[in-house]
């Protein structure tokens, strides 16, 4: 029907569960080699990661993303394969098809459609991809970022293809994305018969004041570009299932999304202060999956804005809701980023699909971006 599709068939055609690339990035550094792109092959333990690059100068923009997929889940629920593609009703089923093999294929059409009309281009473009996105996440981007960060190789520009569009195809550029702290929390107690508690200490009881406190806490009221930030607790457990039996520990975990108004040091400081003046017997491990991030409205957005009005005809708006990207780690040595991709209705879903009639104007909104941003002169 169209190249972008023809190569999200490919793509999808793989079996690339995380962290297995499934030789989708030899099937896309193939592409990139025949119009001039220079390839560096970065492996660390068992995740696949590119580096492809096509120029030395100023500007470099860079567009990122990741070829694993998430497990399928039970197959008999699928309505076919998930990595047989098949179109029913406009729509492009398959594992990956919105998160994010048809970004991926758009990113490579629009670059072959852009230096077949402007061999001679001015700046440099690079591919950032890597198979460890939907998984840990250690051995992926971040590794890259430092190889690229510890030889001085900087980002201007990039661009994530993750799938950001809600409503309509378009309607949403992420400008950035909050922070995530997870804790891991043990408050201890003295098991003992539930008949005689006087010999006992219930953590449960101990706790519930100090989590109700927790819970209640507004930690900032967010800002222009941010909601405020919350605190969730994901999973709670104490006790050995026996009715009679006063638990000796409560194991708490939870999470902060967080806004740029706050920093994971000043919400570990807070939690604990909280904790404390509650006299809890307590162990609290911590874990950062990222810090927040923003791009303030500027060459980038503007682009990318520009060009998917030209597409759609309507102007997206600015948001950083959801979750988490490895937008987190490319910002380290990137000035401006911005995620933008297909709708994200079915990701991580039975049944993840794609509109056809959206997998063309994908591929033609990145190439009038790097239209926007190499050749057109700055406003």
């Amino acid at each position: 029907m169209n190249p972008t599709y023809d190569l999200t068939l490919e793509l999808i055609r793989r079996d690339s569960t995380t962290p297995n690339d499934a030789g989708c990035q030899a099937l896309l550094a193939a592409r990139l080699e025949a119009i001039g792109f220079t390839l560096e092959t970065l492996r660390f333990d068992e995740v696949d990661n590119l580096w492809a690059r096509r120029g030395e100068s100023a500007p470099l923009i860079c567009l990122a993303g990741h070829t694993d997929v998430v497990p399928t889940g039970p197959l008999e629920n699928w309505s076919s394969p998930p990595f047989a593609p098949e179109v029913r009703d406009g729509m492009l089923y398959g594992r990956g098809a919105a998160d994010m093999k048809t970004s991926l294929a758009a990113f490579v059409t629009a670059v072959e459609a852009f230096v077949a009309a402007h061999p001679d281009h001015p700046g440099s473009i690079a591919f950032l991809l890597t198979s460890d996105e939907e998984g840990v996440a250690e051995n992926g981007t971040r590794r890259v970022v430092e190889t690229l960060a510890a030889r001085g190789e900087l980002i201007d520009y990039c661009i994530v293809g993750e799938p950001t569009s809600t409503d309509a195809f378009g309607d949403t550029i992420k400008n950035g994305r909050r922070g995530s702290l997870s804790g891991h929390l043990t408050v201890k107690g003295v098991q003992g018969h539930i008949a005689y508690p006087h010999l006992a200490k219930n953590p449960i009881h101990l706790a519930a004041p100090a989590l109700t406190e927790l819970a209640a806490t507004e930690w900032d009221t967010g800002n222009a570009y941010f909601p405020p930030t919350t605190w969730q607790i994901s999973n709670i457990h104490a006790g050995t299932g026996a009715t009679n039996i006063i638990p000796g520990a409560l194991t708490v975990q939870f999470n902060f999304r967080f806004s740029t108004e706050n920093t994971a040091e000043g919400l570990m400081a807070q939690t604990h202060k909280i904790l404390d003046q509650y006299g809890l017997d307590y162990d609290l491990d911590w874990s950062l999956s990222g810090n927040p991030f923003l791009t303030h409205k500027g060459r980038l957005t503007d682009a990318i804005g520009d060009a998917i009005e030209m597409v759609t005809g309507q102007r997206p708006e600015l948001s950083t809701s959801g979750g988490t990207s490895d937008g987190r780690f490319i910002k380290d040595i990137c000035r401006e980023l911005v995620e933008f991709g297909p709708l994200n209705a079915t990701i991580h879903k039975i049944d993840e699909c794609v509109a056809v009639e959206e997998i063309a104007k994908l591929s033609a909104v990145y190439e009038r971006t790097l239209v926007q941003v190499l050749l057109t002169p700055v406003r």
